[in-house]
């Protein structure tokens, strides 16, 4: 068995702004702090538990791009703050669980528990020599999430997030 943390691999998140002032407001980047996800190649099956407390901004993004500076330190408090208590509340959803149900080389399938929610969820894996790429893009509202929004919702984040899990991969 295969096993990657953040030492190992990455988890990143971007969230991607919408509404009548999103001129002013940034597309955001962000780093799963803590996680973990076991690979079992000989069962073709996969684990993974993610920390939601541990997320932080990694940047603003503008046209798809890192925006290193846009935001202010505070900025980046606030934004943090607002994802953990209003948005994941990961007090009361202290942890986000993935089991497979299928798993091959270009492909997983599996049940995710999201913010107290279960739905099914299929991943895209792209590999190259070196790492396994995941990517999936999660409907908040399926999750019982509301995105966060602000000034009336004239300032609200997308509903569909985008996941991207890279596993740095060598042969055994």
């Amino acid at each position: 068995m295969r096993v990657f943390d953040e030492r190992s691999g990455e988890c990143l998140i971007f969230t991607f702004k919408e509404g009548l002032l999103s001129a002013v407001a940034h597309d955001l980047q962000l780093r799963v702090g803590r996680f973990r996800v076991e690979v079992a190649e000989e069962s073709a099956s996969v684990t993974a538990e993610f920390d939601p407390s541990s997320l932080s901004v990694v940047c603003a993004m503008k046209q798809g791009r890192p925006a290193p500076g846009a935001l202010s330190p505070s900025d980046v408090r606030t934004i943090e703050k607002n994802i953990r208590d209003e948005v994941l509340e990961s007090r009361k959803h202290a942890s986000i669980r993935f089991v497979s149900t299928r798993a091959t080389s270009e492909r997983v399938e599996g049940r995710l528990s999201l913010h107290g929610r279960d739905r099914e969820i299929a991943l895209a894996v792209e590999s190259s020599d070196a790492a396994k790429r995941c990517e999936v893009t999660l409907h908040q509202p399926d999750f019982g999430i509301r995105p966060y929004s602000a000034m009336l919702g004239a300032l609200k984040v997308n509903p569909d997030v985008k996941i991207v899990i890279t596993l740095a991969w060598s042969s055994p």
